[in-house]
C-alpha cells in the first residue's frame, strides 16, 4: 500500500521549511506555505502536489477562508486532520485581519465598524445580526452574534438586540448584518428592522447609532445613507 508522502521525502533543496529560512517566508508561493501547515501530501501525491490541488479546487485563498470541513473532506487525500488543520488556519487568518490592538476600540465612524466586521462578515453564507456594544467614548463593549438566519420583522424581536446592552450598561449599539449575496444594499426588511429597534431604543434609553450591511468587501451605513 503507498504511504502518504512527507516533506522530509523531498529532496532538501526542494524543502518548504528549507526554503523558507533560506529564501524568507514571502519568497514561498502559497502552495509552499500551506505545505508547512500541512506537512505530509497523500498517496501518491506529495506535500507540494497536495496543496497545489487544494487552493485549485477551493478557488484559491479566499476559497480557503470560505470552505468548511464538509467542503475540505470532499477533496482527495484530505480527511478529519488535515480538515482541521486546514480550517484552524482559515480563522486564525479571519482573525488577524479584523483584529485590533488594545483591549478597546473606538467605533467612530461607519467605516471603523466596517474596518472592524468585515473580514469575519463579508464571505457568511447566512445571514447573521451581530451587535456591537458601545460606552458614552463609543469604545467596545462587546460584540455579539444574536440571530442567525433571512431576517424579518417577525423574527428579530428587539429582546434578543437590547439584553445584553442593559447588563453590560452600554450607551449605544451598532448593528450590523451581512448579505450573503455580497451585495449590501439594504431591502425594505432591512430598513423596517432598523426603524423597529430604533425606536425601541428609544423607549429604554439606549441609542442605535447605526446600522452597517456588509457585503463581500463594500458596506452600506444607513446612518450615512439617511435611513437611521
Amino acid at each position: 500500500m503507498d504511504k502518504a508522502i512527507k516533506i522530509m521525502d523531498l529532496p532538501l533543496n526542494e524543502r518548504p521549511r528549507e526554503r523558507l529560512f533560506r529564501y524568507g517566508p514571502e519568497n514561498l508561493s502559497n502552495s509552499e506555505l500551506l505545505a508547512i501547515i500541512l506537512r505530509s501530501g497523500s498517496k501518491g501525491e506529495n506535500i507540494i502536489e497536495l496543496c497545489n490541488r487544494i487552493l485549485i479546487e477551493t478557488g484559491g485563498l479566499n476559497g480557503l477562508l470560505t470552505s468548511n470541513a464538509q467542503d475540505f473532506m470532499k477533496l482527495k487525500g484530505i480527511k478529519k486532520a488535515k480538515a482541521a488543520q486546514l480550517l484552524a488556519l482559515a480563522e486564525i487568518s479571519k482573525r488577524f485581519r479584523s483584529y485590533k490592538s488594545g483591549e478597546e476600540y473606538s467605533v467612530n465612524s461607519p467605516s471603523a465598524v466596517a474596518d472592524l466586521v468585515m473580514e469575519s462578515m463579508r464571505t457568511l453564507k447566512q445571514e447573521v445580526l451581530r451587535i456591537i456594544l458601545v460606552n458614552t467614548k463609543n469604545r467596545v463593549i462587546l460584540m455579539k452574534d444574536v440571530f442567525v438566519g433571512s431576517l424579518n420583522t417577525s423574527i428579530v424581536h428587539p429582546r434578543e438586540v437590547f439584553i445584553e446592552a442593559i447588563k453590560r450598561n452600554a450607551a449605544s449599539i451598532i448593528i450590523c448584518h451581512n448579505h450573503p449575496s455580497g451585495d449590501p444594499t439594504p431591502s425594505n426588511e432591512d430598513v423596517n428592522i432598523t426603524h423597529r429597534l430604533t425606536e425601541c431604543g428609544k423607549l429604554i434609553g439606549i441609542q442605535i447609532l447605526d446600522h452597517i450591511i456588509i457585503g463581500n468587501g463594500s458596506y452600506i451605513s444607513m446612518k450615512e445613507k439617511g435611513i437611521l
